[in-house]
């Protein structure tokens, strides 16, 4: 299945309309340093794509882009239908300037 890339803004109005569940797969100590608003932790190192939620719109975002890319390997790899991910990750997003938790 192809890989959707989404963008900054793509990812602040999903947060903000609620359409999108963002799961940031950086590992817990990258998680607690500081991650974007309204992400949910679900590390790479220990990924069960059987534990993410089935009735949400589930976006993968990591540092930069590539460890998300693998999650939506794995989940499809486990029959999940995810394929969207934010292509710039947590770099893209505190190079912007954005607020983070």
């Amino acid at each position: 299945m192809p890989v959707v890339d989404l963008d900054r803004e793509d990812i602040k109005k999903g947060l903000k309309d609620g359409s999108i569940l963002l799961v940031d797969v950086r590992e817990p100590q990258e998680f607690a340093a500081g991650h974007i608003p309204g992400a949910v932790s679900h590390p790479l190192s220990t990924f069960d794509a059987e534990a993410l939620p089935t009735d949400q719109r589930i976006v993968f975002s990591c540092a930069a882009g590539v460890r998300s890319l693998r999650a939506i390997e794995f989940a499809q790899a486990a029959g999940r239908d995810l394929r969207e991910h934010y292509k710039g990750g947590f770099k893209d997003w505190i190079t912007a300037g954005e607020p983070v938790e």
